[in-house]
C-alpha cells in the first residue's frame, strides 16, 4: 500500500511509532483549545495505539521534518456489522493551520478507509469548531443533526455535530 503523498510543501504519510510524542504533543495543543475535543488529557502510546486502526493512520511531515498534523480512523463498534463504519479525527498544529493540511490529510484518509472497505466515515465535531465541520463538508461529510448536550468539559455541557460521508464505490 502506497500511503506516500508529494504535497506542495509537506509529505503525506503512514504514521509510525516514532511519530507518536508528536502525534501527543499535537493532540494535547487541540484539548487545550477546549473546541477540538471533550477529553482533557493524550492518552499514551499504548492506549492510542490500541484505539486506531494501524491501516488507516497519516501524518503530514514538513521539509524539516517536523510533523504538521495527522489523521486517524477508530472503528466505532466492535459488532462485525459495524464493520465498515468508523470516526475519523483529524488534528493541525496550530503553526500549520491554514494550509491545506487538513483537507489533504482528509482526503487521503477518505481514500485509505475505502481501501480497506469503510463504506461510512464520521465524525463528532464541537459545533464552536466551524473550521473543522466546513473541512469535513469540503471533504464530503454532511451534517447528520446535532447531539445536544451530548457531553461536558470543565463541567460545561457541550453540543456535538454529527456528520458523516458515505462512499460512492464501498456497500453499494
Amino acid at each position: 500500500m502506497d500511503t506516500t503523498l508529494d504535497t506542495t510543501s509537506f509529505i503525506l504519510s503512514e504514521m509510525l511509532p516514532e511519530h507518536y510524542p508528536q502525534v501527543q504533543e499535537i493532540y494535547t495543543l487541540g484539548i487545550a483549545t477546549q473546541n477540538a475535543t471533550l477529553e482533557v488529557k493524550a492518552p499514551d502510546w499504548e492506549e492510542w495505539d490500541s484505539k486506531y486502526m494501524r491501516s488507516c493512520r497519516l501524518v503530514a511531515l514538513t521539509g524539516q521534518g517536523e510533523l504538521a498534523g495527522w489523521a486517524g480512523l477508530t472503528a466505532v463498534s466492535g459488532r462485525c456489522v459495524y464493520r465498515g463504519v468508523a470516526e475519523n479525527s483529524v488534528y493541525i498544529h496550530p503553526t500549520y493551520k491554514g494550509k491545506g493540511i487538513g483537507r489533504q490529510l482528509l482526503q487521503r484518509l477518505v481514500a485509505l478507509s475505502e481501501q480497506e472497505g469503510i463504506w461510512t466515515l464520521q465524525a463528532g465535531i464541537l459545533k464552536e469548531n466551524e473550521a473543522s465541520i466546513k473541512l469535513h463538508q469540503q471533504c464530503g461529510f454532511r451534517v447528520v443533526g446535532m447531539r445536544e448536550r451530548l457531553g461536558q468539559l470543565n463541567g460545561q455541557w457541550r453540543d456535538i455535530c454529527l456528520m458523516e460521508r458515505r462512499s460512492n464505490s464501498v456497500g453499494l
